[in-house]
């Protein structure tokens, strides 16, 4: 049975608890561990929804 695990975030170093239930359902779906703690993810994840997930990085909108 896994054990709960302190990990530090990649982006704010906050200290945040990766549990034993997450570290299951994240080895269930094939996920890596995460580096980043929960309120750092969900930034990320609002900042990939603002943008749209083509992932180019663009001048001034000209398309011409």
């Amino acid at each position: 049975m896994a054990q709960d695990k302190e990990m530090a975030c990649k982006d704010c170093g906050q200290k945040f608890i990766f549990t034993a239930g997450e570290q299951e359902f994240f080895q269930s779906r094939g996920f890596s561990e995460p580096i980043r703690c929960k309120s750092c993810r969900d930034i990320r994840k609002s900042e990939k929804s603002e943008r749209g997930f083509s992932g180019g990085g663009g001048g001034g909108g000209d398309r011409w």
